[in-house]
């Protein structure tokens, strides 16, 4: 029991740069008393001692802000961060190493009995006042993106965001480096197309870029063409695009603080 707590402990200094000691991870941290006090819960609940089990629940849920059903599974290093207003259903089963934000909800879409929460599998993040619903699987090393709605199944290692949830695709390493190389080559920083930049306006610029590319390289083949026909046509130089006339634009990106 012991080295789980220390294990928890541990598990706040990795995922949380404002953690500053022991003492106060283990006096001041309200999602790690929640974790706790579940697992009081849960043990309760197994054995069958309903009732206590959900006085247990109750009092966590009035000491923290953090409602966790005692049916719900939670696995090792679960880490809640601020954690108000926090919901965890009964059939609710979280894996080891899930980071859930304060507002987030693991709810279910049905009044039947059986499994109604979601699936957490492991390294799950799930980001501030989003909302997972049904009995459904959010895969390994999935992210879901704040206020998010999901109620369809997020593969392992993807990143779902928006009302409704819907899943980003990210592009691979090989498609990755032609869009670097075709903005590159036009003299463009592809600055959108930055992690932190949001969803459509990276998508944009991606697919632009792709398109980029392909036009690419159709006037390549067709300058191949036109020089073996003897034409000099090809011999122009592309307009450059300049740095400073995208200056002012960086310069005016909002930097989003992170809520301490």
């Amino acid at each position: 029991m012991f080295e789980r707590m220390r294990e928890d402990i541990q598990s706040v200094f990795h995922r949380d740069p404002a953690a500053r000691s022991a003492f106060e991870v283990l006096t001041c941290y309200p999602g790690l008393h929640a974790v706790w006090l579940h697992r009081l819960a849960h043990a309760l609940w197994r054995h069958g001692w309903k009732w206590l089990a959900r006085v247990v629940s109750n009092f966590g849920r009035w000491l923290t802000g953090i409602e966790i059903h005692p049916g719900a599974r939670i696995g090792r290093r679960f880490f809640i961060d601020h954690g108000m207003g926090i919901v965890i259903g009964e059939t609710a089963e979280i894996g080891n190493d899930v980071t859930l934000y304060q507002g987030v909800t693991l709810g279910g879409t049905s009044w039947n009995k059986g499994k109604r929460h979601p699936t957490l599998e492991d390294g799950v993040v799930v980001g501030a006042g989003a909302k997972v619903l049904g009995p459904f699987t959010v895969g390994a090393g999935a992210k879901i993106g704040s206020n998010a709605v999901v109620t369809k199944a997020v593969p392992a290692g993807a990143t779902a965001v928006g009302i409704p949830g819907r899943i980003i695709a990210k592009p691979t390493d090989e498609q990755e480096a032609k869009r670097q190389a075709i903005a590159e080559k036009f003299g463009f920083d592809a600055y959108g197309m930055g992690q932190d930049m949001p969803d459509p306006v990276a998508r944009a610029i991606g697919q632009l870029l792709d398109h980029l590319q392909a036009v690419d390289d159709r006037l390549e083949g067709m300058c191949k063409a036109l020089t073996a026909l003897g034409s000099d046509y090809c011999a122009k130089s592309l307009p450059q695009l300049r740095d400073e006339d995208f200056v002012a634009i960086k310069e005016e990106e909002p930097t989003a603080p992170r809520a301490e």
